[in-house]
């Protein structure tokens, strides 16, 4: 099927299926091992990737497959990898694309996993890692080095919603021998499409709004053959940090609703940051829908709806901000996020408590900053749920 020719929406429902001899209307799981051939020479080809086919759901499965196809066609991208998670989707691309004496210039601005693997796992086999503010395009521009292969970032930002802007970074690396990967987890393709303003690669945790109900762990990566379909594959194929099946399958389910998820979440988020913005324990609002977000012009032009992350410092330190999570009796007290139930977590005891304090301070996450993954609940419930008279205690 030439997808390309259909809308967001009906893609979402259909690309990338291909029905049995059964007649099936939905997906099927195929919860398989392995695959059998018709003879000898059948498997040599297929071992040989001389013939196209599958061989061993490690790298080949057509549940799978066919939720690659269906978010590389959303994305508008060639070729697409899932992987078991999403930080084995930053994984798989950094083994496949980089090799010692490489440097990857990253976001200060990331989820706190990321950076640990940039800092503390990758760079013990050679390569080097720098990271910078998110927003300011000088410093990325001074930072770039000869041996610069790849440049990562997160838009918005993990946990204060910073937006980077990807067609002047794409711009900015023409010149060079680099790669502009983006982390599209908090948008989505729903809302954002990287690969339109000069992406090379873009990153997804399956695990957030993909999948949307909080079932399953995944992780993907889509660009272009060469890279995603060749050299990225080729660590799935290996090293197998491989996505299940049923996962796959959950995934799928969670795409056919995904502009309809994201649409009424940013709409509730947009409101839930609205209210806050006036209660007076409340110091600071972090939401790119704000007038007040610094980035809310490039949000505007760079996304169709501002997401469904809102942070907010509160008054009275980290006891404050512990007693409002503790009070809450609807949400959901996790770090998670992208679930269409809403969550509520302190990003520096949580997501980013490996950082070092300097670290956080420098990324601007204070102790009294408070994260919340809106989901579909009333949004005055949310609210209502939020004690922020406690607090003034």
């Amino acid at each position: 099927m030439d997808w390309d020719r259909y809308g967001f929406n009906t893609r979402s429902v259909r690309a990338g299926q291909v029905r049995t001899a059964e007649g099936e209307n939905a997906e099927p799981i195929f919860t398989t091992s392995s695959f059998v051939f018709k003879d000898a020479a059948q498997a040599a080809a297929r071992f040989a990737q001389e013939e196209e086919g599958n061989v061993y759901s490690r790298f080949t499965n057509p549940t799978v497959r066919t939720f690659e196809q269906r978010l590389a066609s959303l994305e508008g991208g060639e070729a697409c990898v899932a992987t078991a998670s999403g930080m084995a989707a930053i994984l798989a691309t950094c083994l496949g694309l980089l090799q010692a004496g490489d440097h990857v210039l990253s976001s200060r601005s990331i989820f706190g996993a990321t950076r640990i693997l940039f800092k503390n796992i990758l760079s013990r086999f050679g390569v080097a890692f720098d990271f910078v503010c998110a927003t300011d395009l000088d410093a990325w521009q001074q930072a770039i080095r000869p041996e610069t292969k790849i440049l990562y970032l997160e838009t918005p930002a993990n946990p204060l919603t910073e937006i980077i802007d990807i067609a002047a970074l794409a711009e900015m690396i023409k010149s060079h021998q680099a790669l502009l990967v983006v982390d599209n987890c908090f948008c989505t393709p729903a809302l954002q499409l990287p690969f339109t303003m000069g992406a090379d690669l873009v990153i997804h945790s399956a695990t957030k709004y993909l999948d949307g109900q909080g079932r399953c762990i995944g992780g993907a990566i889509v660009g272009d053959e060469e890279r995603v379909g060749d050299k990225i594959f080729s660590i799935l194929r290996s090293a197998g940090p491989t996505m299940s099946p049923f996962n796959a399958w959950v995934f799928l389910k969670g795409l056919e609703t995904l502009d309809l998820r994201m649409r009424a979440i940013s709409k509730s988020a947009d409101e839930l940051a609205r209210w806050l913005t006036l209660q007076p324990n409340v110091e600071r609002v972090f939401y790119p829908g704000l007038e007040s977000h610094p980035q809310y012009e490039l949000a505007q032009r760079q996304q169709k709806a501002a997401g469904g992350i809102v942070s907010f410092e509160v008054t009275g330190g980290k006891e404050a901000a512990w007693r409002l999570i503790d009070a809450t009796k609807i949400l959901s007290i996790t770090a998670n996020l992208g679930d269409t139930k809403t969550t509520i977590t302190h990003p520096a005891s949580t997501t980013h408590s490996k950082w070092s304090p300097e670290e956080r301070s420098e990324a601007g996450i204070g102790d009294n900053l408070v994260r919340v993954a809106v989901g579909l609940e009333e949004v005055g419930d949310i609210c209502a749920d939020l004690r922020l008279d406690l607090c003034a205690e």
